[in-house]
């Protein structure tokens, strides 16, 4: 399975008395406490819960990219009026 491009992330507050494990350093998060819920490419069906200093932490190491940064370093595809006069010509 490949690597996820970007990724979407959102405060969650578990307001159930579960406990989750943090896929980023494998450590509890403690039942009814805010963390963020992070979502590869904006799956939720693979989304997962995780301690929000540890997604602050991966996200300004580069590891976790919102949308908009993967797409910021993407090759922009010319305009459509480029590519109209580019046929044209």
């Amino acid at each position: 399975m490949t690597s996820p491009r970007w990724w979407t992330m959102r405060p969650a507050h578990n307001l159930k008395p579960a406990t989750y494990r943090c896929p980023l350093c494998g450590g509890f998060v403690p039942a009814l406490s805010d963390h963020v819920l992070i979502a590869p490419e904006g799956d939720t069906s693979r989304r997962r819960h995780a301690h929000t200093a540890c997604v602050r932490a991966a996200h300004q190491a580069g590891r976790l990219p919102t949308k908009d940064e993967w797409r910021a370093t993407q090759p922009r595809q010319p305009g459509l009026l480029a590519r109209l006069f580019r046929r044209a010509g």
